[in-house]
C-alpha cells in the first residue's frame, strides 16, 4: 500500500443512501480468483443505465466517490473496496459508512471521509451544479476542503487508521515491521527444540 497524506481532485456524486456491498459489486463477481478486474463490476447493475452518474462523461477522471448516506451497507466483502479502488477511486465521501465496509476501506487504501448529512446534500449540489468542483482531503489533518464553494470540515479518522494511511501499510505491513522480534523468536524456538 503507497502511503496517503493528500487526495485532491473531483468527484462524482452518486446521490443514493443505503447502497449496500452487493450494490456497489453483485455477488456474480465475488467468483473471481485474483483480485483485479473488479472495476468493471462496480455499480454494473445501475451501469446498463446510459443516464447513471458514472455513464455521464462530465465526471470522467474524479479520484473521489461522493455518496449519500449509509454507503456501504450489508455483507462483508473487501471486493466492494477493491472495485471502487480500481476504478480510479482514492476516497470516498458519505455522511455513514456501513462498518465492515470502513474497516474493509482503512486496511486497503481506500479513505472513508464521514460528513454530517447537510455537508454531504451540500456537496452533492455543488458537484451536481460544477462537476469541476475540485476537493482536498488531507488525511494527516483529517480535514476535507472544497475551497471553490468555501467548505472546510475535519472529519473523524481513527489514530491507528490514519497511521495506516500516513505509513503506507497494510495488515501485511504492519507485521513486517516486526520482522526483527519475530525472526528471534522463532531462532529462539528452534533453538529450544520446541515444536
Amino acid at each position: 500500500m503507497e502511503p496517503i497524506k493528500v487526495i485532491t481532485g473531483t468527484a462524482v456524486p452518486l446521490d443514493r443512501s443505503d447502497v449496500d456491498t452487493d450494490q456497489i459489486i453483485p455477488s456474480d463477481w465475488l467468483k473471481r480468483v485474483e483480485r483485479t478486474g473488479f472495476e468493471k463490476g462496480l455499480f454494473s447493475e445501475w451501469r446498463d443505465d446510459p443516464k447513471f452518474v458514472m455513464n455521464d462523461e462530465r465526471f470522467a477522471g474524479a479520484t473521489i466517490l461522493l455518496a449519500g448516506p449509509n454507503f456501504g451497507t450489508g455483507s462483508s466483502r473487501e471486493h466492494a473496496v477493491w472495485a471502487i479502488q480500481q476504478a480510479g477511486f482514492k476516497a470516498v465521501i458519505s455522511p455513514r459508512f456501513g462498518d465492515i465496509f470502513r474497516n474493509n476501506a482503512g486496511k486497503n487504501g481506500l479513505v472513508p471521509v464521514v460528513v454530517p448529512n447537510e455537508v454531504g446534500e451540500q456537496l452533492l449540489a455543488a458537484v451536481e451544479a460544477d462537476p469541476t468542483l475540485e476537493f482536498t482531503i488531507d488525511v494527516e489533518r483529517r480535514t476535507l476542503e472544497a475551497p471553490a464553494i468555501g467548505l472546510s470540515v475535519d472529519f473523524p479518522l481513527d489514530d491507528s487508521v490514519r497511521h495506516r494511511f500516513l505509513e503506507g501499510l497494510d495488515d501485511i505491513g504492519i507485521t513486517l515491521r516486526h520482522e526483527a522480534e519475530i525472526s528471534a523468536y522463532e531462532a529462539a524456538k528452534a533453538g529450544s527444540g520446541a515444536r
